[in-house]
């Protein structure tokens, strides 16, 4: 009999209480493990408190990408009334994450002004003014910030709430990490666009569910024109300017679905899933215009570039592997080159 094990001491239905929310933390734990893509986690996150726990406001401090320097409050927030004009950031360097970092537990906000003296660095914070603040931490570093509205039942948070949100913020803050340790394994740290290798890799099994269940699925390939005449005349620096401009609006330009990756030196390639012929050249122009009408200052020169681009659309009688439909575009964009140049150029 099962009666016959649980201690008479705890009360059937706190027993009861106990063992849902194991098992819910169990599937939080699967959940927030189950993507490496960080602005996808970072929603996940933000809708598991908003799912485990009946509050009436709930936000997320994260910091935007790798190297950013603050935590800034992520665009889906719930419930908090917000001055649009005023940026809503946490410094990492700061006195605020200092405290959380040596004291990983959860505050109130009367407790944290308490504690670092009204500081001005709490500003943000009293802006929106939580009824509880829940840090993330994994390997010694906040690497995020949960804040909590009121309970529905308006009832205080208890003990036993303070724990659940701290299992929940242990799992965030891992799968965070672990998150980032991929971003920074697949993305080029220079132009933030992604590696060779994972791009590869993504266009490989998009060719593969292509085969299997049909669509479209393109490539561009893009090459800086002149750029080894920019880096004889400006140097190396100035290049580097324009690698990184040049990648910020190609990335500005792109579908939120496509993936743009760094390929070699001055040479970029984007899959663009879903995307017949038609499409992917309407994308790759719009790229082609907008990075032609872009400069890149270098200490009191605006350094004005163009490109030329080469355009693929995967044929699977012609396209055995990634390399042939790469290749087939790599000619295109060749073409562009010999043609004059700052041309987008479609694979016969």
């Amino acid at each position: 009999m099962v009666d016959s094990v649980i201690p008479s001491s705890v009360p059937r239905q706190d027993l009861e209480k106990e063992i849902f929310d194991l098992r819910n933390l169990l599937e939080i734990s699967k959940s927030l493990n189950s993507t490496l893509d960080y602005n996808i986690l970072n929603d996940s996150i933000l809708y598991t408190c908003l799912g485990s726990l009946t509050v009436m406001k709930a936000g997320f401090f994260s910091k935007k990408s790798i190297d950013s320097t603050d935590f800034t409050l992520h665009r889906a927030y719930l419930g908090f009334e917000l001055d649009h004009a005023k940026e809503y950031s946490i410094a990492e360097k700061s006195g605020l994450i200092d405290f959380l970092t040596r004291n990983y537990r959860c505050f109130t906000l009367e407790e944290m002004i308490d504690s670092l003296e009204d500081s001005e660095e709490l500003e943000s914070l009293k802006h929106l003014n939580p009824s509880i603040i829940v840090p993330l931490r994994a390997k010694g570093q906040v690497n995020g910030l949960l804040v909590l509205g009121k309970k529905i039942d308006e009832t205080d948070f208890t003990d036993k709430d303070k724990d659940y949100l701290l299992n929940i913020a242990n799992f965030a803050s891992i799968a965070i990490h672990n998150a980032f340790l991929f971003e920074m394994t697949t993305t080029d740290m220079m132009t933030k666009l992604k590696m060779k290798h994972f791009f590869i890799n993504l266009l490989h099994e998009k060719m593969a569910l292509v085969r299997e269940s049909g669509g479209d699925v393109s490539v561009i390939m893009i090459d800086i024109d002149h750029f080894k005449m920019l880096n004889d005349t400006h140097g190396h620096l100035a290049g580097d300017e324009v690698l990184k401009k040049v990648s910020k609006t190609l990335q500005d330009n792109l579908r939120q679905i496509d993936v743009a990756a760094r390929y070699g030196g001055e040479e970029f390639i984007v899959l663009l899933p879903d995307a017949d012929i038609a499409m992917a050249r309407l994308v790759a122009e719009r790229v082609r215009k907008a990075i032609e009408k872009s400069k890149s200052k270098f200490h009191e020169f605006d350094l004005r570039v163009t490109v030329s681009l080469g355009i693929a659309h995967f044929d699977v009688r012609r396209d055995l592997t990634e390399r042939h439909l790469i290749e087939r575009a790599d000619k295109a964009l060749y073409r562009s080159k010999e043609h004059g140049r700052n041309l987008t150029t479609i694979s016969e």
